[in-house]
């Protein structure tokens, strides 16, 4: 496994960990927690996020680009499921969590060099 992988998926939980700072509403348990999160949440982006963005092509475009911040969401929601120490309350606050995780994981990824640098 390249090194560079390990510390953005390592750097990416640190992200998910300082979420709970800023949304008051979203709580994560554990590093490990964190950790399952930043793969799942990196898989879900990687293989699930690209079909739901072209099933909901004429909404997406519709809201010039928009209805993606509710995919994000929604995924950001379904991977908390998933997890016993990610806790997503609602919508809203999974909403704000996606937004600010993206953010703060291309602040990473530009950081570290990684993908899409």
């Amino acid at each position: 496994m390249n090194v560079r992988l390990l510390i953005l998926w390592a750097l990416n939980a640190v992200a998910l960990l300082l979420l709970p700072e800023l949304i008051p509403d979203l709580r994560v348990d554990s590093y490990a927690a964190a950790l399952v999160g930043a793969i799942l949440l990196g898989l879900a982006n990687a293989l699930i996020r690209p079909i739901l963005i072209l099933i909901t092509l004429p909404v997406t475009l519709l809201t010039f680009g928009l209805f993606a911040l509710v995919i994000n969401a929604l995924l950001f929601w379904a991977v908390s499921s998933l997890i016993g120490g990610l806790h997503v309350p609602n919508f809203g606050t999974a909403f704000w969590s996606a937004l600010l995780y993206s953010l703060l994981t291309w602040l990473v990824n530009k950081a570290v060099g990684g993908p899409g640098h």
